[in-house]
């Protein structure tokens, strides 16, 4: 898709994720679509964000991925993000589930901390889909880490208790994430992860590979790929 901003050109391309390509690459394809669809025919964009896109200028990325969201934004020039959930909550073509009222509970993703556009525009979408959320004490701009950002830093089993100490935080046993780590902080924790993705296509969310040590080495050979 292909734009007009402030007299300049601005492409659109869509950016899976390394992690949603591990996790469920089924839905990236759907998602692919639905941007297709409804926005314009746009490239699905298989460089991890940890390597340089060589995007032209004035691409604009469209991300899932938290990490995605801070790196594509932050390290490559003349070159923009913004998240899916920011794009869905506006929309007029999505058609949402509903979830009669269910009660959940949130963690916010460490590489969006500082991003409120993010935080409002995830809450728009659970309103969307009838999700009454109940906030805990540390959220939004003030939210700690699901303890996946301290792997590499600590030893494994130290990572795992701060899982279980931020889990431990939650009011509630259903856990809305943005962030595929978080889906193996949560469950390592103890609780129930409801990713959101899963949630707008309806599905169950599955921890699939949940041990740290083998999702950092899962997600670090398909990043050398990519």
């Amino acid at each position: 898709m292909i734009s007009r901003k402030s007299g300049k050109i601005e492409k659109m391309v869509f950016a899976p994720g390394c992690a949603l390509m591990l996790y469920k690459p089924e839905l990236a394809t759907k998602i692919h679509q639905l941007l297709n669809e409804n926005l314009g025919e746009m490239d699905m964009l298989m460089t991890c964000c940890q390597h340089d896109p060589h995007l032209q200028s004035y691409s604009k990325i469209i991300n899932v991925c938290p990490g995605c969201d801070k790196r594509f934004g932050n390290d490559y020039k003349d070159v923009s993000t913004i998240s899916l959930w920011e794009i869905l909550a506006v929309s007029h073509f999505f058609t949402f589930p509903g979830y009669n009222g269910r009660s959940m509970t949130i963690i916010d993703a460490c590489p969006t901390r500082e991003q409120e556009r993010v935080h409002n525009a995830v809450r728009t979408l659970l309103l969307k889909m009838n999700i009454n959320l109940v906030e805990p004490q540390n959220t939004r701009t003030n939210s700690t880490c699901c303890g996946d950002s301290n792997y590499g830093l600590l030893p494994t089993n130290e990572v795992k208790e701060l899982m279980i100490k931020r889990t431990s935080e939650m009011p509630l046993d259903d856990v809305v994430v943005y962030c595929i780590s978080c889906i193996k902080s949560v469950y390592n924790g103890g609780k129930k992860p409801q990713y959101l993705i899963d949630l707008l296509f309806d599905e169950e969310t599955v921890p699939k590979t949940y041990d740290p040590d083998e999702w950092h080495k899962e997600l670090a050979d398909y990043i050398d790929k990519h």
